[in-house]
């Protein structure tokens, strides 16, 4: 009677996942079976979740490829995404690696510190970054982005970190020292190698803070030149005084491209790097 209690509570956990995935995947599948109908179909009644294997054209990718401003819009997001997860690497990765392994006045209240500023939601300080934009000459310039986007995504990704470092034996780092090494080389010969898991799996949630943040950059960015691919994408909202859903559907399948590459050549690193830099805190 307990095994047979047991399967039918089995049976329901995965009920309920697999309808979880549906709900999840479902709007995934519509995005791409709009980008795929043309921009006509999409008002037909009775609407039709999938389009017939006649009606499925490529229009709506190859008018988003030919725009240049696609392009520029895409490469806008590739440099600043790039150079955000490659400064808050260094940055986390260097401070996680004081505060867990040095011992000095104030290690506490700056540790604090970086916690508190995890709960403050970004958009309550939209007014402060912009009086502080304003006066470091950071308006309408995609490098005004990337140092408020360093200063967002630093405290959840020490944080991850310095748990991954704590795991990290110290004998090892006495053994770098005793083989005459400084604090550099445990840093960049011990720590390094040891916490990339760690750093990997922050990286790749920094690059999607980075790749799909749109409030900061629709306040700052005036010139269509300069603007990152989120922001390419509400442009089609409107358009021609209605939105064209084909284009922002087959615009939005395209952004998803970086970001299923960079998941993929990290996943080794990402289950393990949540569940490791998690048991210390």
């Amino acid at each position: 009677m307990g095994i047979h209690k047991k399967n039918v509570v089995q049976i329901i956990i995965y009920a309920l996942l697999v309808a979880g995935l549906v709900i999840v995947i479902l709007p995934m599948i519509y995005m791409v079976s709009t980008s795929l109908k043309p921009n006509g179909a999409l008002y037909e009644y009775p609407p039709r979740f999938f389009p017939d294997l006649k009606e499925i054209t490529a229009e709506n990718y190859l008018y988003i490829l030919k725009q240049k401003k696609f392009l520029v819009n895409f490469a806008n997001s590739i440099f600043v995404s790039g150079v955000t997860v490659a400064l808050s690497a260094i940055v986390s990765s260097s401070l996680a690696f004081v505060i867990a392994r040095f011992r000095f006045f104030g290690r506490r209240l700056l540790f604090g510190f970086i916690i508190l500023t995890m709960i403050i939601p970004g958009t309550t300080m939209i007014v402060p970054q912009y009086e502080l934009a304003v006066k470091i000459h950071a308006i309408n310039s995609i490098f005004g982005l990337i140092p408020f986007y360093v200063a967002w995504v630093i405290p959840y990704s020490t944080f991850m970190i310095k748990g991954f470092v704590e795991n990290i034996p110290r004998e090892l780092d006495e053994a770098t020292y005793m083989d005459g090494g400084d604090v550099w080389t445990v840093y960049k010969n011990v720590m390094i190698p040891l916490a990339k898991p760690g750093i990997a799996s922050v990286s790749i949630f920094n690059f999607l803070t980075a790749w799909e943040e749109f409030p900061w950059a629709n306040t700052v960015i005036n010139d269509d030149v300069k603007r990152t691919l989120p922001i390419a994408i509400s442009g089609f909202f409107g358009q021609h005084q209605f939105t064209q859903w084909g284009y922002v559907f087959a615009l939005s399948v395209l952004s998803l491209i970086p970001i299923m590459v960079v998941f993929i050549s990290c996943q080794r690193f990402f289950v393990k790097g949540l569940t490791a830099g998690s048991v210390k805190g």
